[in-house]
Formats: C-alpha cells, sequence, structure tokens
C-alpha cells in the first residue's frame, strides 16, 4: 500500500496545526459554531444528535495492521471502545469530546491516517473494489489510480468550495462490486490502460443512475479529464439550491451530449497544462507501493478435511470465501453482522484480533468494504480452519455475507442529526427474527439496504429490498422499494406504495420473501432474479391485498 513521504507527511502537520488553533478558538468562544462550522467540514467533524463525529478516511478502503490497531486505541481512549465502518469505506468515531480531536488527527498522523475531505463540498474519499488485487476476475489493480486521484483532489484549490459534496469510485473488474453507477464519477478499467467513465449518478432525495460520458478514456489522460468534469459542474452546478447542487442534476437538466461537449472543450484546454512523463513517474512510483504480496504454496488437506468434518466451518466457508486469483488461497470476508448486532461496527478488541489476523495469516493486507464488513483479501487456504476458529472469540464468524442479515444500514435516528427515523434498530430486528424463523439460508442471496432519511446513506435505491425511513406527522414511516441493483446492472429499486409503522416493517419484510419463495421456480432463481422475472404486482398484493396493491 501506498506509504507517505515527507510532502504528505509535511502537509497533514501542517493542516493539525491549524485545526488546533481553530478548536482552541471554539472552545474559549473566539470563533461562534456558525464561524466554526465550515472549518470543522474540511476536516472530517461532525455535529451529530448527541456528540461530535469524527470520520476518518481510509482511502479506497486499504488498511494495514499498524493502522488498525491504531483506530482501535483511538477508540479506547478517545471514544467508546468501538468505530463504526461505512458505505464510503471509512470508519467513524461516534463520541469525542471536541477537545480531544486534535490529538485523535495527530494519533492518525502517526500511522499515516486522517480525515481530511470526508466532509464538507470537496472530492470525498476515493473508493474502490475491496476485492482489488486478490479478485480472480480483476483485469488490474484500480487502487493505484485511485491514489492517484486522492493525491490530485487533496486540497485542490479549484474543489474546495464545490456547489455540493463529490464522489468518485474506481474499479478494475467487469464485476462492478464499486458501485460505480451510482457516484458522481464512476471508473471502471476496460483494459490495464483505459477506463469507462461514468458521469452523474447519484442517490439521495434524487436518485440517479450514471451516464456513459467516455467509453474509453487512455489512462494517460484520467487526470485531466477528470479535471474538465469536476471544473465543468463547478462552473454550472446549482447553487441557488442544495437539493439540486449535484452533479447528476447538472447532468439531467443539461442533458449528457452538453455536458460532454463542455468536458470535451475544458479537456482540450487543460491538457497541455499536464505534465504526462511526471504523471506517469508519480503512477509508477505508486504502482510500487502495491506490489502483490509473494504468495506461499500450501497444501488444500487442512481446508477440504475442516470442510468435511465440520459443519460451522463447511457454511461459513461457503458463504464467506470469494475465489482468489491464486487456487491456493481465498478472499476472507469478515462478517461486522452478527444477528443483533449494529452494521459496520466493530469494537476495539475485534479491530485488534482482526489486525493480528491480518499479519499472520493475511500478508499485512486488510480492506474495508461499502457494505461495511472487512476483508482479508490473501488467505492461504490451508490456514481458513485456524482463522475461522480465531474469528470465533471475538464474534466474528458469522456465516451471512450476501444473506438477508448481511445489512446495509445507515446510522439512522439514534446518531445523525439529519435522519427522519431509525435505520438500526429495524437491521437488528430484521437479522433476528429472519433467525429465528432459519429462512435466511433457504431465501439465499439477499441484498437489504436501510437509510434512515432521504439522504439514502444506506444505499436503499440499489438494495434488492430497500427500506427508507421518513418521518409522518411525528411518527416513523417506512417506504419499502423492491428490485434494486448497484452492480454492472444498476438498477433503481421500485416504490411497492405507502409505507409502513416501525412495529409493521418486518411483517411487511417476511410477507415479501415469502412471496418470493412460494413463486420462485427453483432454490437457484435468487430474490432479484424472480423479481425481474415477475415484476411488482405479486408483491404489492401480498403487502396490501389485491384491491389495495390496485389503488397503490
Amino acid at each position: 500500500m501506498y506509504v507517505y513521504d515527507d510532502f504528505d507527511r509535511d502537509f497533514l502537520a501542517e493542516r493539525r496545526r491549524q485545526f488546533r488553533a481553530q478548536v482552541a478558538r471554539r472552545i474559549d468562544g473566539s470563533l461562534t459554531e456558525d464561524e466554526f462550522r465550515p472549518l470543522r467540514l474540511m476536516n472530517g467533524l461532525y455535529l451529530q444528535l448527541h456528540a461530535y463525529m469524527l470520520r476518518v478516511a481510509i482511502p479506497y478502503g486499504t488498511l494495514n495492521p499498524g493502522q488498525m490497531r491504531q483506530l482501535a486505541l483511538i477508540a479506547d481512549r478517545w471514544d467508546k471502545g468501538y468505530g463504526h465502518f461505512t458505505t464510503r469505506q471509512n470508519i467513524q468515531f461516534n463520541w469525542p469530546k471536541l477537545s480531544d480531536v486534535p490529538d485523535m488527527l495527530d494519533a492518525l498522523a502517526e500511522v499515516g491516517l486522517h480525515a481530511i475531505q470526508t466532509s464538507g463540498n470537496t472530492i470525498r474519499n476515493v473508493t474502490s473494489d475491496h476485492f482489488a488485487a486478490a479478485a480472480a476476475d480483476e483485469i488490474a489493480d484500480p487502487r493505484p489510480w485511485a491514489e492517484l486521484i486522492r493525491q490530485w483532489s487533496t486540497d485542490h484549490p479549484e474543489f474546495q468550495f464545490l456547489p455540493r459534496k463529490f464522489k468518485v469510485a474506481v474499479t478494475g473488474s467487469p464485476i462492478d462490486r464499486a458501485v460505480t453507477r451510482a457516484h458522481d464519477i464512476g471508473l471502471r478499467m476496460v483494459a490495464p490502460d483505459a477506463f469507462e467513465v461514468i458521469v452523474g449518478g447519484g442517490l439521495g432525495r434524487t436518485p440517479m443512475i450514471g451516464k456513459v460520458l467516455r467509453e474509453n478514456l487512455p489512462a494517460a489522460d484520467l487526470l485531466p479529464y477528470l479535471e474538465a468534469v469536476v471544473a465543468t459542474y463547478n462552473l454550472l452546478g446549482r447553487r441557488d439550491n442544495k437539493y439540486k447542487a449535484r452533479i447528476k442534476i447538472t447532468v439531467h437538466e443539461n442533458g449528457i451530449d452538453t455536458i460532454r461537449d463542455l468536458v470535451e472543450a475544458r479537456f482540450a484546454e487543460i491538457a497541455p497544462l499536464f505534465d504526462p512523463a511526471a504523471t506517469a513517474a508519480q503512477l509508477a512510483r505508486i504502482q510500487r507501493d502495491f506490489a502483490p504480496p509473494a504468495l506461499r504454496v500450501t497444501s488444500d488437506l487442512p481446508f477440504q478435511a475442516a470442510h468435511q468434518a465440520d459443519p460451522v466451518f463447511r457454511a461459513w466457508a461457503d458463504t464467506n470465501l470469494h475465489p482468489h486469483r491464486d487456487a491456493g488461497h481465498a478472499i476472507v470476508t469478515i462478517s461486522l453482522k452478527a444477528h443483533g448486532a449494529t452494521p459496520g461496527d466493530a469494537t476495539s478488541d475485534q479491530m485488534r484480533l482482526i489486525a493480528d489476523l491480518a499479519e499472520k495469516y493475511g500478508y499485512g493486507e486488510i480492506r474495508i468494504s461499502h457494505e461495511q464488513n472487512v476483508i482479508l483479501p490473501h488467505v492461504a487456504r490451508a490456514d481458513l480452519p485456524a482463522l475461522h476458529k480465531a474469528l470465533k472469540t471475538q464474534g466474528l464468524a458469522t456465516a451471512n455475507v450476501g444473506l438477508l442479515s448481511d445489512i446495509i444500514a445507515c446510522p439512522g435516528m439514534d446518531y445523525c442529526a439529519l435522519a427522519t427515523a431509525r435505520s438500526i434498530p429495524v437491521a437488528q430486528e430484521l437479522a433476528q427474527h429472519f433467525e429465528a424463523l432459519k429462512l435466511e439460508h433457504d431465501i439465499g442471496p439477499l441484498k437489504i439496504k436501510i437509510s434512515g432519511c432521504i439522504n439514502a446513506c444506506g444505499h436503499h435505491h440499489v438494495g434488492h429490498i430497500g427500506i427508507l425511513g421518513l418521518d409522518r406527522a411525528g411518527v416513523e414511516n417506512y417506504q419499502i422499494t423492491l428490485g434494486g441493483d448497484g452492480t454492472e446492472d444498476a438498477t433503481l429499486g421500485e416504490r411497492t406504495g405507502p409505507g409502513f409503522a416501525y412495529d409493521r416493517i418486518v411483517p411487511a419484510i417476511e410477507r415479501i420473501l415469502r412471496t418470493y419463495l412460494d413463486l420462485r421456480l427453483s432454490r437457484e432463481e435468487t430474490f432479484l432474479e424472480a423479481y425481474r422475472r415477475v415484476g411488482l404486482t405479486p408483491f404489492k398484493e401480498a403487502l396490501y391485498g389485491a384491491d389495495q396493491a390496485d389503488a397503490a
């Protein structure tokens, strides 16, 4: 992974010095909250419902064991002993004291981490495929490009006061595990030296699937082309209405052809200002930092023996492992979704165990997924039984990846000042309810995503089943969407009809899933496949009755 140089360290030191002084002025009253707000947002600090929240950037979701241990230390020393991994591959600490935040940033800097551009109207943390450099289907490792984009975008003077936040995702595989089509800019490798550029995706109150801006952009042109896109948005973006200030609205209002013409014209102007040789040299340096580990050659017999003899291990292996490019290894997803747990939360003890296991079995590499789980991308199959045994000691061996209880959920009204309904309790109750019914494995692959407000931080629009919590005259009301998909075939879910009260949302989801079990053609037909075959009608009838479904 990328290692900070002197420039990086000096830059972060100056930012921390500035922010420490700003915090001191806020505490002594020299700065009002309104004056302090843009300063804290530039350093990842939010004022939530009950306390401040510090959002730490985990670039393209990549951590080393030392960084994970430092996050655990921060959780113990300045928070409540846990952290929350997010859909942007970041981590949030929900309970810091304002006076402690400068010390937290100093601790982060010790291991090459920071909180810059994790909030505010800037280019946010660049995300990537959590299986990068390990998946058998990969064209090339996208993370060097993500790092190059991070360096280009960090504190870019033109893009510190954008109309609204701006999100970029990069994938190196034809299988889209980075939800690129729901980003302001999505980059999909079509060859080791070329990208498909997607623009204008995003969720929130006006969800849209991104449109192809360039089908085959030479990788050497990536930075000036990105600069042209963001510069075009910076000029056209709606600053008169924050709800219409995202680039998706800009693309929608102007049309993709007009946007393409403007971007290409701007690209022609600025491309000569870039030094291709300097960019290539920096990319080559970055790529050296991402050299793959030298994988061990081991016997598969320990794995096969455990798989045959231990049904608990077999269930975990069949669910939580993904094929690796090397047949003797596997990609391990560590579920942070034990039934009844808060999705994405990890205790300091769990973080330390993950760090230890990454060192012992995982070549020192850790990834955070946008699905709020932790990935060990390289584990020898021979080591999997021992790894599984160790994970069980900290409640990290739940065999549910890709199943119903592997729910994405935002913090909701338990933490967030913007939320209009609870998300976490709904996720917990759904997981526990279907675990009690023992239906989860029978239902099979299913992505449930929950948002506690219209901002859609839980990605509900692209869930196979999406749940949106809203306020209706002071009462929580949950809308359901069906058929969403965040993959390369990205689709927005369809709203079923009127929402449900808090105490009725779990029974409503059960009716949907029992309908699926009744109408699927075989156990191999997934919920999403069945939905695409039969459409919305039978599910609406199950939710509302035939008469009400017609009226809904």
